[in-house]
C-alpha cells in the first residue's frame, strides 16, 4: 500500500481520499478509523442528566412526533438533532431504516423479512427490535453486505 500526502492552500477542510482496486478488510478498517477522527460526539439527555458515551453503543435512533431518542441495549435518551441531521453527522454504519429510524448496522444480529409488509430488525444483545420499512429495505442490505465483506 502506498502513502501520499498533498498540501493544498485554500481547501476548506481536509479531504481524505482512498483509492483502490476493490474494497476489502483493510480499505474498510482504514475507513473506519478515518471516520472515527471526525465522528460527531452528540450529547445524551435523560431527566435532568448529560450522557457522554461513543456512538457504537447506539442500536438505533428513532423519533415520536416531537423528539429523537438514541437507544442503547438497556435504555433510551433523547439527542437534541432531528434525523435528517443524524444522517449528515453519523459514520456511514448508521443508515435509514424507516422515515422515523436509523439503525446502527454493526449492531444488528438478524433481519426477518417480510415481503408484503416491514422487516424486522434485531440487535445483538438486546430485546429490542425495529420494523424497516420496504423503501429504505434494499439499501439496508446493501449496507449490511458491505459490513460483511
Amino acid at each position: 500500500m502506498k502513502l501520499r500526502i498533498e498540501i493544498s492552500d485554500g481547501l476548506p477542510e481536509n479531504e481524505v481520499i482512498i483509492r483502490c482496486g476493490r474494497v476489502d478488510n483493510t480499505v474498510q478498517k482504514l475507513q473506519a478509523y478515518i471516520q472515527s477522527l471526525s465522528a460527531p460526539k452528540l450529547i445524551f439527555y435523560k431527566e435532568q442528566q448529560e450522557f457522554y458515551f461513543p456512538l457504537d453503543e447506539i442500536l438505533f435512533f428513532e423519533t415520536d412526533s416531537e423528539h429523537v431518542y438514541a437507544h442503547t441495549v438497556n435504555d433510551a435518551f433523547r439527542v437534541k438533532h432531528r434525523l435528517y441531521e443524524l444522517e449528515t453527522l453519523l459514520p456511514h454504519v448508521f443508515v435509514r431504516a424507516a422515515k422515523g429510524i436509523i439503525v446502527n448496522t454493526s449492531c444488528i444480529y438478524a433481519i426477518s423479512r417480510n415481503l408484503t409488509s416491514s422487516s424486522q430488525v434485531r440487535f445483538a444483545g438486546s430485546h429490542k427490535q425495529v420494523y424497516v420499512s420496504r423503501h429504505y429495505y434494499k439499501a439496508l442490505k446493501e449496507k449490511m453486505s458491505e459490513r460483511n465483506q
